[in-house]
């Protein structure tokens, strides 16, 4: 089965022969080899690129343990670069290379040379890369598949959304045919994989607890929280200790790894952003839901997961919004409410305002979903995504109204 990844795609060839080291990242198992090795290289060829020019190394397996030599790996890249057309130096899992970074350095350094590398444990889990090669490296971040990738595995558009919210974006759960199947690997994927990478390479004491904070932050989904907050969860729920500072780091070390990602609070009439508490998000919804044995999959909290990676994924920056209002009491005291938007998103000079809403069976619950959008002020689009299929609408208060499906297969959809 091929899943076709033209958004990552079309990345790769905007940035060609920009002279820089395209440093392909983000969760193991999203995709990352087979987007370079396949769809890359088919591409090249496609353009008409001979497949001599063509250089790929692959560091993992036996035979090419020879590869992971530095100075062996760039006297044979040196070796087969013949003349002075463009050739192009795919590197699979690079950081199973002693030295790699010198290996880079020296492969910058051919000017006919443009170079693709991916990477997925250790440093590659990390952002540290991005720091070793800042000015010198172009990161794209790839991320688990997207609905609209999703999709295209199934000839029913309802039972591939029944899936994907139960199940997540990982290419590789497309493979098995039952629940069973699907379960086990996530579940899994999680423990032999993410877990283990993260607590060795951070040195972290307690891996227990690290599975139990990243339970916690599953069954809150769509909730603020800050450390503090958690720690006091663990002493009252758990019974345990577990300082908020530790917190704090554990959950620094899920961000570097992929595993989730922070919506911070922004005041949108101060324009500021606040400090704590955040929102967290997981990169995966079927690793979330693997995470709590499937047993807690609420649509609506899952669905505004959903939506907060796709407006990344679309190079959105998302916070979530708070607009500050304040009113008299029946005795003339002022009264100050907070009302929640849930992504302020923007791009460049773009700005979206959007509420993730599950429904909106009663004029109560419209009245209630669009209370934050109405008391901004500003001229930005406001946007209310609704489960399911609707063309977009605009009402009186020109809030545009979207379905879900329509949203996550149209990329232009809110401009």
């Amino acid at each position: 089965m091929i899943i076709q990844r033209d958004l990552y795609l079309n990345r790769l060839i905007e940035r060609q022969h920009n002279g820089l080291i395209k440093i392909i990242t983000g969760i193991r198992r999203c995709g990352k080899s087979y987007l370079l090795n396949e769809l890359f290289v088919a591409y090249l060829k496609d353009q008409g690129v001979p497949a001599d020019h063509i250089i790929q190394i692959s560091m993992e397996g036996v035979g090419n343990r020879p590869y992971r030599d530095p100075v062996y790996t760039y006297k044979t890249i040196k070796k087969k670069v013949l003349d002075s057309s463009m050739y192009y130096v795919i590197i699979d899992e690079v950081q199973m290379m002693t030295d790699f970074t010198d290996v880079l350095n020296g492969l910058m350094q051919i000017r006919n040379a443009d170079v693709y590398v991916t990477g997925s444990n250790s440093k590659f889990l990390s952002s540290d890369i991005a720091t070793e090669f800042r000015g010198r490296g172009d990161m794209i971040q790839v991320h688990p598949l997207r609905f609209a990738e999703f999709v295209t595995a199934y000839e029913d558009r309802q039972e591939a959304w029944d899936d994907y919210f139960s199940y997540g974006g990982m290419p590789l759960v497309l493979s098995y045919k039952n629940a069973t199947g699907k379960e086990e690997y996530l579940s899994e994927l999680f423990a032999s994989t993410y877990a283990k990478d993260i607590v060795e390479r951070n040195h972290l004491r307690n891996a227990g607890n690290l599975q139990e904070l990243v339970n916690v932050i599953a069954s809150g989904i769509g909730s603020f929280t800050n450390p503090t907050k958690l720690e006091k969860t663990f002493l009252s729920v758990k019974k345990e200790v577990f300082p908020h500072n530790t917190i704090d780091h554990y959950i620094n070390c899920l961000e570097d790894a992929f595993i989730v990602s922070k919506a911070h609070k922004y005041d949108v009439k101060g324009r500021k952003y606040i400090g704590t508490p955040y929102k967290i998000y997981f990169e995966d919804v079927g690793l979330r839901n693997a995470q709590l044995n499937f047993r807690q999959i609420e649509e609506n909290h899952i669905m505004e997961n959903i939506l907060f990676n796709e407006l990344r994924i679309r190079g959105f920056r998302a916070d979530v919004g708070v607009v500050e209002c304040f009113s008299k009491d029946t005795n003339g005291k002022t009264i100050r409410k907070d009302y929640e938007v849930d992504f302020v998103v923007n791009r460049g000079s773009e700005r979206y305002y959007i509420q993730s809403a599950y429904e909106m069976a009663s004029q109560g619950k419209i009245e209630q979903e669009k209370n934050s959008l109405t008391r901004i002020g500003d001229f930005f689009k406001k946007i209310i995504v609704v489960k399911g299929y609707m063309k977009p609408k605009i009402d009186e208060d020109g809030i545009v109204r979207i379905g879900l499906i329509n949203f996550l297969l149209d990329d232009h959809i809110i401009e």
